[in-house]
């Protein structure tokens, strides 16, 4: 659903609005709220980087008069949820830090936070990593705690095969600047081989929402950013410093490569995606207007159609990425139990070189690399596979399906045996789109939240209406047996 496409019976986004009001996150996003059947909806504000209320309960109709009371309290719990250091005092930190003897180098688990030996005492009692490391430095994904939370944070860290084959392909391609947006392990590798090897020519700025790594970074290697409504929490010098890093030769030889949280909005990343972008095309070198910058962005494979319908340019590249801290996306599982997530991208297909060694090889037809599996159908004139397995292809569909799939003649489309049949010629009842059901729609990781929010409200609602007709039937009840009682009085 594009921005501003409402959904019969959901959340539609409308995107980012002048004059926002803001959470600890940054500048809240403009979403509406719709009926099945009812034409306007009412507009409101929440949080752009958490869907889940509990991780920020930031919300406000936008119609909504906000009194002077309730926005001095706004801005002071903002205030008390920013970090407790500066990114300008980590840096002098983190100087003072590594001039420490190892045996003084100490790191609290439970504050997230490098110790220096003044603030030890207040530390006595938490958990400690004691002699880190110079190396341990240059590596903190290693040993900061990943934030697992998927629709905000989503630390799931590229393992070692993808990162390193990530960064040869980058090398290969002849980029020398890596815009690193969500990809700190990626960062930090670059930033390790460019300390030991002299001649190591690729330089990373991180832009991420994690302020941890401000205490291992400058402000010329790290922006805190959030990428759901492209704010720079540093402000305007945060913002330079990323202007700066693209405007570097001209603008040349330099490559975006984002990995965002799995359950985040498709719409709301697009849209940060493409103001860097047209950051790097404000470079002011001839011919820029007509080109895009180039960009990985990692995201699972279910997602294609979401992506091209805001980058028609990018395609889907067969390579499976890994994570070190994901129980299912890994690499050498076989099956549905293969990593879903793939590189989409805006580069030559032909140009991405995928490793032999692990079965990938050059359809000659498709003028790309495929996974072993991914076998070239003569009918659809492409190589169809999306997961790794070997697709079927249906004459009735009129396009390759999963293995697993039949085609149902009540559906009059291929689906799963034990699938009930329904008709989806209505659309889908989330994003109103025809071909798949609610079940099964892009859209509705962000609506679920909604709609359980809604139930909820409902339940109240209709308990507390419950509880109230209760209340006036044994009122009813009292009263009527009163009246009995007087009568029978009289009647005696």
């Amino acid at each position: 659903m594009a921005a501003g496409e409402r959904s019969p019976g959901g959340i539609a986004l409308i995107g980012p609005a002048s004059g926002a009001p803001s959470c600890p996150h940054g500048p809240a996003l403009l979403f509406v709220k719709t009926s099945q059947g009812k034409e306007e909806g009412r507009r409101f504000y929440a949080c752009s980087a958490c869907r889940d209320r509990k991780d920020c309960n930031f919300f406000q109709w936008e119609d909504e008069k906000v009194s002077e009371a309730r926005l001095a309290a706004r801005e002071e719990y903002n205030r008390n949820h920013q970090p407790t250091f500066t990114h300008r005092q980590n840096v002098e930190r983190y100087k003072n830090f590594v001039l420490l003897p190892l045996s003084k180098r100490r790191f609290c688990q439970d504050c997230q936070q490098l110790l220096l030996p003044a603030e030890w005492e207040k530390h006595s009692n938490h958990r400690l990593l004691c002699d880190i490391s110079t190396a341990q430095l240059k590596s903190p994904s290693q040993f900061l705690y990943p934030l697992e939370n998927k629709k905000t944070n989503a630390q799931y860290l590229f393992a070692d095969r993808s990162c390193q084959f990530l960064l040869n392909l980058l090398i290969d391609l002849g980029f020398r600047r890596v815009l690193s947006v969500g990809t700190p392990r990626l960062h930090e590798m670059i930033q390790s081989k460019a300390s030991q090897e002299e001649d190591f020519r690729v330089r990373s700025l991180l832009l991420d929402i994690d302020f941890r790594y401000s205490q291992f970074y400058t402000e010329d290697e790290f922006c805190h950013y959030n990428m759901f409504n492209h704010y720079f929490f540093g402000g305007e010098a945060a913002r330079e410093t990323c202007r700066k890093f693209l405007y570097e030769d001209n603008g040349e030889r330099v490559i975006m490569v984002a990995d965002p949280p799995f359950g985040g909005l498709v719409e709301a990343l697009a849209s940060s995606f493409k103001k860097l972008m047209a950051m790097w095309k404000e470079t002011g070198k001839e011919g820029q207007d007509n080109k895009e910058m180039p960009m990985f962005w990692i995201f699972p494979y279910f997602f294609e159609s979401r992506i091209l319908d805001f980058f028609p340019s990018f395609s889907m590249m067969d390579y499976q990425v890994d994570y070190d801290n994901h129980a299912l996306y890994k690499h050498g599982k076989t099956g549905r139990r293969q990593s879903p997530v793939r590189i989409f991208t805006n580069l030559t297909p032909s140009i991405i070189v995928l490793p032999v060694e692990e079965g990938y090889r050059f359809c000659t037809l498709c003028q790309r690399y495929v996974s072993s599996g991914n076998q070239h159908c003569e009918m659809c004139n492409s190589c169809t596979s999306k997961d790794g397995r070997r697709w079927k292809h249906c004459v009735l569909c009129k396009k390759c399906v999963k293995p697993s799939w039949f085609h149902c003649n009540n559906c009059n489309c291929c689906a799963l045996p034990n699938h009930s049949c329904e008709k989806t010629d209505s659309g889908c009842f989330v994003c109103g789109k025809a071909g798949h059901k609610r079940s099964a729609c892009p859209s509705l990781s962000r609506t679920r939240t909604a709609f359980q929010d809604d139930k909820k409200k409902g339940q109240k609602t209709s308990k507390k209406v419950k509880m109230g007709i209760c209340k006036r039937s044994a009122m009813k009840r009292t009263i009527f047996s009163g009246k009995k009682m007087k009568n029978k009085k009289k009647k005696t």
